[in-house]
C-alpha cells in the first residue's frame, strides 16, 4: 500500500549568500522565509488500459542565477489508479523577495520502480512562480498541464511557523461502518491541515491500512507541529477516514474536526465520525464510528544550533584520491595540474567545504588522509597523511590542507585503485572513541572515477551509519558517476551483502561539474554553491543522531562554536590562529609556514592530542 507516512524534503538556504538572508543569532545567515508546497492535479490522462493512472510529481527549480537551467528537487509519492491525485509528500523552500524562483511540474504515469523518468509515460508539465501562487488568493493557483494531452495542476503554498515542537499520537476507532461485502473494513486515516478556508486544506499526514477490522488500532506516529497545524494551537485539523480498496477506489467512512487546544487540554479525547451524506438522507444516523486519542505527548526538537551552542564540535577529515586517472599532475589536462592563475577542482571542493566548517572548530586541526597512491617505500596506500608524517595526519586550518596536498602531489605517485573503505574505516575509528555527543564527524572524499571496492565501502558506510558520523562524496573531472548515487540512499536505505540495513542515511554525493562554471567564472560563486550543496543535510543528519540516542544539547556555553563575524579574532574562549596560546603540529616535511604566527609553533601540551591522534612528541597508542 501506499498509505504510509511520507517525510518532506527541506531544502536549506544557501548560508554562503549573505545577501539572501540576514545575520540571527551568533551570526548565522537565516533565510527570510520558508514555504511548503503542495500539489494535487484533476483529469489527467488515463494511460493504463486495465487500471488508471499511477501518478507522480517532479518539480524543478531554476538553478542559481540562471531562468533557463532547472535542476531537480524531489519527488512525490505514487499514486495508484488515481486521475485526480493529491499528493501526501510536500516540498519545502526558502523564499526570497527579491529572487523569482520559477517551479516546473512534471506528472508522470509511473510504470516501473526504474528512477529513469524517460522510462514512465509523460502526462504533462506546468511552470510558476512562488510568487505568483503567494500572491494569489488563498496562496492556491491552478494552470493546466501542456504536452501530455489533458489535465490541470492546481499548487499551493503557505508559510511555515517553525516550531520545533513535535505531537506524539497512538489512534484507534471503535464501530466503524462495515463497507467490503465478504468482509468489514479496510479503514485507513488523512489528516489534513486547514487552511484560510475549508477548500484550501493540505494532507499532513496519512496512516496504514489496518484489514478487516471495523476496532482499528493504528500504529503509533510523529509528526512536528508545524506540518499538522502550522503551529497553530487553534486551527482546525481535519480527520477522514476511508475504507481501502486496491483498485484505487476507497470507499469514504467519516471525518471529524478538531484542534491542537482541543486535544491537549483533554477537554475531548473521542471522536464521532460523520458521513456528511448519510446523515443528509436519514434523521436517525449518528454516526460511523468513534476515533479515540489513546496516547498524546508533545516533545521538543532539538536543533543544529541547539548543539553548537551546546558546545559540540563539528571534526572535518579529507580524503583525496590519488588514481592514476587523474593524469599526469605535470601536465594541464590532469585534474591534479596546479595551475598559479586558478584553483584546480580538488582545492576548489576542499576550501569550499573547509571554508564552511572549520567555523564549527574550535582548535581548526584537520586530520587529511589520501587513497590510491603509491609511496616512495613501493608500497600503494588507501590510507596515508598528506602530511608525510607516519604516525598523525593533522593539518592547521585550510590553507595547511591545501599546502599538505601539494606536498604529496609531489611525493606520491598516482597509481589506483579506487578504494573508499580504509578511509572511512579510518574515520569510524576515531568515532569509536567519542560517542557522548560532544563530537561529531564529517568525511568529505573527493574522488575523479567510480569505485572499485563497491561493496566493502557499502559494509564500511552501514557500519559507520550508527556513529556520529557524516559522509560527502564530491566527484571531479568528466566521469560517469551514475554508479556513485546508490550511496546516497536518499529513498531506501543501504545493505550490505549480509543484509545488514544501515541505521540512516550519512552519505551525500555531488557531481562538482554540475557547480563548476570553466574558465573565467566565479570561483567564489561556485565554492558557495558547492559549499550548499554538500553541506545541506548535515544539520539534520547531526540531529537525527543525536534523538536515536537521546542525548539532548548542553546548556550554551562560553565555549560554544559558532560562525565567526568579520574581523573576530577568537571563537568563544578559544585562542585564534596567531594567538601565543594557540597550539598547532610542527610542520611537515617540506611545508613553508602558513604565515609568520606560524614560523615558531608552540610545543604541544602534556598528553595533547589532535581529534583522536597523538599530539607531536608524544608516543603513538599500541
Amino acid at each position: 500500500s501506499h498509505y504510509r507516512e511520507f517525510i518532506p524534503i527541506k531544502l536549506s538556504v544557501a548560508m554562503a549568500y549573505p545577501q539572501y538572508g540576514g545575520r540571527g543569532a551568533g551570526g548565522m545567515l537565516t533565510p527570510k522565509s520558508q514555504v511548503e508546497i503542495s500539489v494535487s492535479c484533476f483529469n489527467l490522462k488515463d494511460c493504463d488500459i486495465l487500471s488508471k493512472s499511477d501518478p507522480m510529481c517532479v518539480l524543478y527549480t531554476t538553478t542559481f542565477g540562471s531562468k533557463q537551467q532547472f535542476k531537480e528537487i524531489g519527488r512525490t509519492e505514487r499514486v495508484k489508479n488515481s486521475l485526480n491525485p493529491k499528493f501526501a509528500h510536500k516540498f519545502k523552500m526558502d523564499y526570497f523577495f527579491e529572487e523569482q524562483q520559477t517551479l516546473k511540474f512534471e506528472i508522470y504515469d509511473v510504470d516501473s520502480s526504474s528512477a529513469v523518468l524517460s522510462n514512465h509515460d509523460f502526462l504533462g508539465r506546468a511552470e510558476f512562480t512562488i510568487g505568483e501562487v503567494v500572491s494569489s488568493r488563498g496562496g492556491t493557483k491552478e494552470k493546466p498541464l501542456v504536452g501530455g494531452g489533458k489535465g490541470k495542476i492546481r499548487v499551493y503554498i503557505e508559510e511555515i511557523s517553525e516550531s520545533k515542537e513535535v505531537v506524539h499520537l497512538k489512534l484507534q476507532a471503535k464501530n466503524l461502518d462495515k463497507k467490503d461485502f465478504f468482509g468489514k473494513s479496510d479503514p485507513f486515516l488523512i489528516f489534513y491541515r486547514i487552511g484560510s478556508t475549508q477548500d484550501a486544506k493540505v494532507v499532513a499526514h496519512k496512516t496504514e491500512v489496518i484489514k478487516n477490522t471495523l476496532n482499528p488500532t493504528w500504529r503509533p506516529f510523529s509528526i512536528k507541529l508545524s506540518e499538522l497545524c502550522n503551529s497553530d494551537y487553534d486551527r482546525q485539523i481535519k480527520v477522514e477516514c476511508w475504507d481501502w480498496n486496491s483498485s484505487g477506489n476507497h470507499e469514504y467512512i467519516g471525518e471529524c474536526f478538531t484542534t491542537m487546544k482541543e486535544i491537549k487540554s483533554k477537554s475531548q479525547r473521542s471522536f464521532e465520525f460523520i458521513n456528511p451524506k448519510k446523515k443528509h438522507k436519514s434523521r436517525k444516523y449518528k454516526n460511523s464510528g468513534i476515533l479515540e486519542v489513546v496516547n498524546f505527548s508533545i516533545s521538543q526538537i532539538q536543533s543544529f544550533l541547539d548543539f553548537i551552542r551546546g558546545g559540540m564540535q563539528l571534526n572535518f577529515t579529507v580524503a583525496v584520491d590519488f588514481t592514476a586517472s587523474n593524469g599526469d599532475p605535470r601536465t594541464p589536462a590532469s585534474l591534479h595540474y596546479i595551475n598559479q592563475y586558478e584553483p584546480n577542482q580538488y582545492m576548489m571542493a576542499l576550501n569550499a567545504v573547509g571554508d564552511i566548517i572549520q567555523d564549527y572548530d574550535t582548535d581548526k586541526m584537520f586530520p587529511c588522509l589520501g587513497f590510491g597512491g603509491m609511496l616512495s617505500s613501493g608500497h600503494v596506500s588507501h590510507e596515508f597523511y598528506l602530511n608525510g608524517s607516519q604516525t598523525n595526519p593533522v593539518v592547521s586550518g585550510v590553507q595547511g590542507i591545501i599546502q599538505a596536498y601539494q606536498y604529496s602531489l609531489q611525493t606520491v605517485r598516482l597509481y589506483g585503485p579506487t578504494n573508499f573503505s580504509p578511509v572511512i574505516n579510518h574515520v569510524a575509528r576515531q568515532c569509536q572513541t567519542c560517542v557522548d555527543g560532544s563530537q561529531y564527524n564529517v568525511l568529505l572524499i573527493i574522488t575523479d572515477g567510480v569505485i572499485t571496492d563497491v561493496d566493502n565501502t557499502i559494509a564500511a558506510i552501514v557500519r559507520a551509519s550508527v556513529l556520529p558520523m557524516s559522509l560527502i562524496i564530491v566527484g571531479v573531472g568528466p566521469a560517469d558517476f551514475e554508479a556513485m548515487e546508490v550511496l546516497d540512499a536518499d529513498n531506501k536505505l543501504l545493505s550490505d551483502r549480509s543484509g545488514d540495513k544501515a541505521e540512516r542515511d550519512i552519505v551525500q554525493f555531488v557531481p562538482f561539474r554540475e557547480f563548476n562554471g570553466g574558465r573565467g567564472c566565479d570561483f567564489s560563486l561556485v565554492q558557495a554553491k558547492l559549499a550548499k550543496e554538500v553541506l545541506a543535510e548535515i544539520p539534520d543528519q547531526i540531529t537525527g543522531w543525536m534523538a536515536k540516542r537521546g542525548i539532548k544539547a548542553n546548556p550554551p556555553t562560553d565555549f560554544a562554536i559558532v560562525p565567526p563575524l568579520p574581523g573576530d579574532t577568537c571563537v568563544g574562549n578559544v585562542p585564534a590562529q596567531g594567538d601565543p596560546a594557540y597550539q598547532m603540529p610542527p610542520p611537515f616535511p617540506g611545508q613553508q609556514p602558513i604565515s609568520g604566527a606560524y614560523s615558531q609553533p608552540n610545543q604541544p601540551l602534556p598528553n595533547q592530542s589532535y581529534h583522536g591522534y597523538p599530539a607531536p612528541g608524544q608516543p603513538s597508542p599500541s
